[in-house]
């Protein structure tokens, strides 16, 4: 057989002549002007272990899978068989000529389309070419809320600055007893009443997972972005902290300590405050406290900063330890109502009360440490296994991540990690070996064991509202494969107990919304997963190469008879640089036999795409699947993570399907979700 057995039904362009010359010239390491079927076969085994270092079940040199794929004319291994099958009557040495012919027969797709900056351009290039009113459109559905919710904050800023800064400057006694630092002080403190409100806010990761329930402040808050909010929010507090400082040393305090403004300083704080030299400011209340709570802020900023927490993550998160008794100091900063009655604490009193209550949850939660299974599956990757210490279900869904510590390494140190899984009182999160932390997990860990860890969470992402849809079609892009992963997982295992995971309530609920699905039938698996062997996740090696996995969530199946069918299509778009990886990649995906009817990489049935995907065509005959199959009141949901300008594509779309459907009668909604992963 001179093809591969099961292959996508692309119309992708083969691969060139020279591309199969450049196969020939690697494959030729003895240079004598022909490949010999040893070298072909050296050269597979090495490619195949480069692809999979760690044999899975799937893979053509697991043990197992060595016996199902033995041949009983060749005595070599699954590989050896697997070459055989492509080249039956092939002679042991292949002119550069009869390679290329034999070689085009396989129909490999040439390596140009399969690049993923090509994609990203390609991509790009649509977006531009859209009219102008649906760029915008598409543009806002991606990066609305960011806009929106930043000019709100902006504008509260600005009103609140401008108010005060007026405030004095149509004061004309307190800037006679203080001169023009009293105007550049206050408005710099308006400017913080907002900034330093959201700066604390933002740090509540259970007030967002709450929030985030309700669909109308869902349009106009991107939680996912909470961790950068952060950030801008801190840098314009430390700005405009600093320039109050500066107002009040270089200019309150100095014109208010000059003898010949002694009187107008008595008129403002009152006879028994006068003299008033220099340092008496400073050991005042707001002066001590203001100066020591910028110096802590200062303090937090600076261990906070890249180098600081690649180096030492742990200095970092004490760091900002010192919050606490500069949320205090600032409290108490504007008590003594010198020029005007306190204000800030009532802006802090909330945002503080919440991140107070969740630290100390957290540290509670970490001296509380559980037992787990940690298990290292391959040299990138580990298991983290957990049972609930009572016997209990944990109350987590997929979607939903959690915070992760591990006092072997740190007791400071809380990293999230997206639920891979959570049944009953098991829950499971995978850990990739890419970073400080995780590579410190890998050498405390070299080998699977019984750990202790401390959990916190659960919190919220977009991909948790999965099941508010009555449809779903879930786009990844590289690593943004990773927050739907446990949604697929909750499917499977849901599926195999034959329960409705909408009726069982694993959705998120809102009561400002009514619930999308009723009278759901109990799904089962789907046609092609119906045998014994269950698909296997990507192999960790390969997954990284998948710059495009598009998981089509098949809807009409469920809407004829109940059934859940679920479709996952994998589109390589990563290039691979040498050649031979690029066609045994392609060959060994395709390969399949009856005794094994699954990819030798993925351990998926479908055969992977290669070459980016079609988002109009996909989303299109999903949208003539819904009309033929009668359904004609339903919310589709379009979960996105991966580069923005692809969001673009997949959110002008929905759009115009939703307005395909109503000009038809329809009530079909196509919702577009895109979430923010790392």
């Amino acid at each position: 057989m001179d093809t591969p057995i099961d292959r996508a039904n692309d119309d992708l362009a083969p691969m060139s002549e020279d591309e199969i010359n450049a196969f020939f010239d690697d494959l030729d390491k003895d240079k004598n002007g022909s490949v010999s079927f040893a070298e072909l076969e050296a050269r597979l085994h090495e490619i195949h272990n480069e692809l999979a270092p760690e044999p899975a079940k799937h893979n053509l040199h697991h043990p197992s899978r060595r016996d199902v794929e033995k041949n009983e004319d060749h005595n070599g291994d699954s590989l050896h068989a697997f070459l055989f099958n492509l080249m039956p009557d092939c002679s042991t040495q292949l002119s550069r000529p009869d390679f290329i012919r034999r070689v085009k027969k396989w129909e490999v797709p040439s390596r140009k389309q399969s690049d993923a900056t090509d994609c990203d351009a390609e991509d790009a290039s649509m977006e531009r070419k859209l009219p102008f009113r649906r760029r915008v459109r598409a543009y806002w559905a991606v990066h609305g809320r960011v806009l929106c919710f930043t000019v709100f904050v902006m504008a509260l800023q600005l009103a609140f600055g401008l108010w005060q800064m007026i405030k004095y400057l149509r004061d004309p006694l307190a800037r006679a007893a203080s001169g023009w630092g009293v105007v550049l002080a206050k408005a710099s403190a308006g400017v913080l009443y907002p900034t330093f409100f959201f700066m604390l806010l933002s740090m509540s990761r259970h007030f967002s997972t709450f929030l985030r329930r309700n669909y109308y402040i869902n349009r106009f808050i991107n939680w996912d972005l909470s961790q950068i909010f952060h950030i801008r929010m801190s840098i314009v507090g430390l700005f405009f902290a600093s320039l109050h400082a500066i107002g009040h040393l270089n200019g309150t305090f100095v014109f208010g300590s000059s003898r010949g403004r002694q009187e107008n300083v008595a008129s403002v704080l009152g006879p028994d405050a006068v003299p008033r030299p220099y340092i008496t400011y400073v050991r005042t209340l707001p002066g001590w406290s203001g100066l020591t709570a910028l110096g802590l802020f200062w303090t937090i900023s600076l261990l906070s900063m890249p180098f600081i927490r690649k180096r030492s993550h742990e200095i970092f998160q004490l760091g900002h330890l010192l919050m606490f008794p500069m949320i205090g100091l600032l409290c108490a900063h504007g008590t003594a109502a010198l020029l005007q009655a306190p204000m800030l604490g009532y802006w802090l009193a909330f945002p503080a009360l919440l991140v107070i209550f969740e630290r100390v949850y957290r540290l509670v939660r970490g001296l509380m440490a559980v037992p787990a299974r940690a298990e290292v599956l391959d040299n990138d990757t580990i298991r983290i296994t957990c049972k609930h210490p009572q016997g209990k279900d944990w109350k987590y869904s997929a979607g939903q991540y959690i915070l992760l510590q591990v006092p072997k390494i740190s007791h400071f140190q809380w990293h999230p990690f997206t639920i891979s899984s959570c049944r009953g009182n098991m829950l499971q999160v995978h850990i990739k070996f890419d970073g400080d932390w995780t590579n410190k997990l890998q050498d405390t860990f070299p080998e699977s064991q019984d750990i202790k860890i401390g959990i916190d969470g659960p919190f919220g992402a977009p991909a948790q509202r999965f099941y508010d849809y009555d449809y779903s079609i879930i786009v990844g892009g590289g690593i943004g494969i990773t927050p739907f992963a446990a949604i697929l997982t909750d499917l499977e295992e849901q599926s195999t107990e034959r329960k409705d995971p909408w009726a069982e309530g694993r959705r998120s609920r809102s009561p400002f919304r009514r619930p999308s699905r009723s009278g759901t039938p109990e799904p089962t698996s789907s046609d092609d997963q119906q045998r014994g062997d269950k698909p296997k996740p990507l192999s960790t090696s390969e997954s990284t190469a998948v710059c495009r996995l598009s998981l089509d969530y098949g809807a009409v199946p469920l809407a004829k008879d109940g059934n859940l069918e679920l479709n996952i299509n994998t589109h390589i778009t990563a290039k691979r640089k040498n050649i031979s990886t690029h066609v045994f990649r392609y060959l060994l995906d395709s390969y399949r036999t009856e005794a094994a009817p699954y990819s030798t990489l993925t351990g998926l049935r479908q055969p992977s795409h290669f070459g980016r995907p079609d988002f109009d065509a996909i989303l299109e005959k999903h949208f003539e699947e819904l009309v033929a199959a009668g359904v004609t009141d339903s919310k589709v949901g379009i979960f996105y993570c991966g580069a923005p300008v692809v969001g673009e594509v997949l959110s002008d779309k929905a759009h115009m399907l939703t307005a395909k459907a109503r000009d038809m009668g329809l009530h079909l909604r196509y919702d577009f979700l895109m979430e923010v992963f790392g």
